[in-house]
């Protein structure tokens, strides 16, 4: 085993080596993911990156059995977090490679199945097309739907707020057509009471003059 033996400084330099080459082939796998390389090579690559992982844990559990002789607590707290670290990389790097080797397994299926799909055909592609074009007039069908849809609702809505903002205005003026009825009827009985004050004014004025002339008629008479 690569860095097996030794002291536990060395036991976690060789950890440390094998947890920066699975890393990096980890990296190069996703990489390689979505390209067309050899499915052979990716193959090959996935299984060196699982040795690596699976030899940096045996190496954690060496380093969990050395770390508990150190004598001096400081130093052996420190080297229980070192372990701690390199194997929590470790079980992190195991995920992500289960993670891509389900996805792999997924695209080899599907690739599989659309062979198997089109080898079924036996050379009747155009009932094949005939299926997927009339899939996507359904699919386009649906989203125009959809869209107009959509537009009905927008229409409705604006319809809805035009008739909502009359309906305000019509209350508008109803409320001004009702101030302005109320001040013509007071208007008018303000004129009616001018009307009646101006008729007793006349008759209070008539009355003054008529009995201004029998008091000068009066008046004449007495001296003579």
């Amino acid at each position: 085993m690569e860095g097996g033996g030794g002291t536990l400084s060395e036991v976690h330099q060789s950890a440390k080596k094998l947890l920066l080459r699975a890393r990096d082939g980890l990296e190069r796998l996703e990489r390689l993911e979505y390209s067309s390389t050899s499915s052979v090579a990716d193959s090959e690559l996935s299984f060196a990156v699982k040795k690596d992982i699976t030899q940096i844990q045996s190496l954690c559990v060496e380093m969990d059995r050395l770390w508990r002789s150190v004598a001096a607590k400081p130093q052996r707290d420190l080297w229980k977090r070192k372990v701690e670290q390199i194997a929590e990389e470790a079980e992190s790097l195991r995920a992500s490679l289960d993670k891509y080797n389900l996805r792999n397994q997924k695209r080899m299926r599907e690739a599989n199945e659309r062979a198997e799909l089109l080898g079924r055909a036996n050379g009747d592609s155009a009932h094949v097309l005939r299926i997927y074009d009339e899939e996507a007039q359904a699919l386009h069908s649906v989203r125009s739907s959809s869209r107009e849809l959509e537009n009905a609702n927008a229409l409705g809505e604006a319809i809805l707020s035009s008739i909502h903002g009359q309906r305000e205005r019509l209350k508008s003026a109803h409320r001004k057509a009702l101030d302005v009825l109320n001040t013509v009827g007071i208007s008018n009985s303000v004129l009616r009471l001018i009307e009646r004050r101006n008729r007793v004014d006349q008759w209070i004025k008539y009355a003054g003059m008529l009995l201004t002339v029998i008091f000068l008629f009066v008046f004449v008479l007495w001296r003579h």
